[in-house]
């Protein structure tokens, strides 16, 4: 396997926290910089700090806004009788232990413009560094004394990052995101996505955040990216039309149209912003962690709001050990079952999660003719396929043994062709990727075309050549 970042959302994810847990990775900060230089907003200004979040040193990453806002504001988000169960950050989690000054009062945090369904979280104008030494501040060209008049469309946003330097990479990222959020938005408002209006403060906010994630992400050259889950809270959040449950519509939206799993934590509060969700989605390739890997570096993004248990994103680079996977291998003779039972027998073991499964023909003593059953699988699994194996075959006993496995990485995915998007398997092997179709999606498409086996997969695999 390659090099893969290792998302670890369990006390969530935002724009701004995925930026810190970037830049605490390793991220090119020079990168980061110009392309906030390059970016035609005005009077919003960045900074990039270390706080103390559990006692853990953490980096954090902040957009300064012209505009009082309510994103951190606890009271106004949870009510006057809020307490740090309540909530996190709709993309800027903050934790009051900071060990520099941010610029701007901790209780206003930004307007939650288009009904809290997306993840208003930054803008631009930078005062970099650690110790912020210097402010970059930045003229944009935007009367921002109308920001809350003012709202912006895809189609506005998407000619502003195409303004930003930054990679061809870097940009599409950028632009993927911000397309997830509007058809997020697009479904929870009932509007085409070219029409979805966001919240000129808030357009602003997720802007910055979303160009930076991308930049960050681009410089570190590392294209896998595992997000196994994410976490959300309970309860309900204040927007700028009303009250909301947790998770929002936007982030339901995106794990929706995503598959993105997820899990519901006893935290009350909001943990997953839409512009989180939407970069978990965008920047996701894989949901499975390898058996084995070795921890390269990590990175950990400070949020901004405070609760009973820290926000933080942690992010790992990682890389799978070339070790063999270790498996178990059952297996046992029969000679007086029938061939309905053990085709039984093994459709049970692979619905079970057995890794294979297969009948080899022996000659057993007595001159019976019989079958050899023999079961890969981890060892986790194997009481439970051992009484699977007893309960559906007249067996009455199963050997087991240690095994070694030396297996190419791979991963699932779709791929458009000429039959349309067919569902394919990518593996990596010592002569470079590979791709080749699933089973179902070849025998849907014959079933609906009539063509043979052969014709399809041939013309399925040529065409996965060309395209690599």
């Amino acid at each position: 396997m390659k090099q893969a970042l290792y998302f670890e959302c369990g006390t969530g994810i935002s724009g701004d926290m995925t930026v810190a847990a970037l830049l605490d990775l390793g991220a090119d900060r020079e990168a980061l910089e110009r392309m906030l230089d390059s970016l035609p907003l005005e009077g919003v200004r960045t900074e990039i700090g270390r706080v103390k979040k559990a006692g853990l040193d953490v980096c954090d990453f902040r957009v300064l806004l012209p505009e009082d806002n309510h994103d951190h504001d606890m009271e106004y988000l949870y009510g006057h009788d809020h307490d740090h169960e309540h909530g996190h950050d709709h993309d800027h989690h903050h934790d009051h232990e900071h060990d520099h000054d941010h610029g701007h009062d901790h209780d206003h945090h930004h307007d939650h413009g288009h009904d809290h369904e997306h993840d208003h979280e930054h803008g631009h104008d930078h005062d970099h560094d650690h110790e912020h030494e210097h402010d970059h501040g930045h003229d944009h060209g935007h009367d921002h004394h109308h920001h809350d008049h003012e709202h912006r469309g895809l189609p506005e946003i998407l000619d502003i990052l195409r303004q930003a330097d930054m990679t061809p990479a870097a940009r599409t990222m950028a632009e993927t995101v911000f397309r997830i959020l509007a058809e997020a938005e697009s479904k929870a408002h009932g509007v085409p996505p070219e029409e979805v209006r966001f919240h000129e403060v808030g357009a602003a906010d997720s802007i910055v955040d979303i160009a930076a994630a991308a930049v960050c992400f681009d410089s570190l050259g590392v294209r896998e990216c595992i997000v196994p889950a994410l976490c959300e809270g309970t309860g309900s959040v204040r927007a700028q039309h009303g009250i909301l449950s947790v998770p929002v519509p936007a982030v339901l939206n995106i794990v929706q149209a995503h598959g993105l799993p997820l899990t519901i934590t006893r935290q009350r509060g909001e943990l997953i912003t839409p512009t989180g969700a939407a970069i978990a989605a965008a920047f996701r390739t894989s949901g499975q962690l390898p058996e084995q890997f070795r921890v390269l570096k990590t990175g950990i993004g400070a949020g901004k709001r405070a609760y009973e248990r820290p926000s933080l994103l942690r992010v790992m680079l990682i890389e799978a050990e070339e070790a063999s996977d270790r498996l178990t291998l059952l297996e046992t003779n029969v000679d007086d079952c029938t061939g309905e039972a053990l085709g039984y027998t093994m459709e049970q073991l692979l619905q079970a999660g057995a890794r294979d499964v297969y009948y080899t023909s022996v000659h057993m003593k007595k001159n019976r003719p019989g079958y050899l059953l023999s079961v890969l699988c981890a060892e986790d699994d194997r009481e439970k396929l051992e009484a699977l194996i007893f309960r559906n075959t007249t067996t009455i006993g199963i050997r087991r043994f240690p095994v070694a496995r030396t297996a190419l990485s791979r991963r699932s995915g779709t791929v458009q062709t000429s039959f349309g998007e067919i569902r394919v398997k990518f593996y990596e092997a010592p002569d470079g990727q590979r791709v080749s179709p699933e089973y179902e999606s070849v025998a849907a498409i014959c079933r609906a075309t009539g063509q043979s086996w052969q014709t399809v997969t041939e013309q399925l695999r040529a065409e996965l050549r060309n395209a690599e």
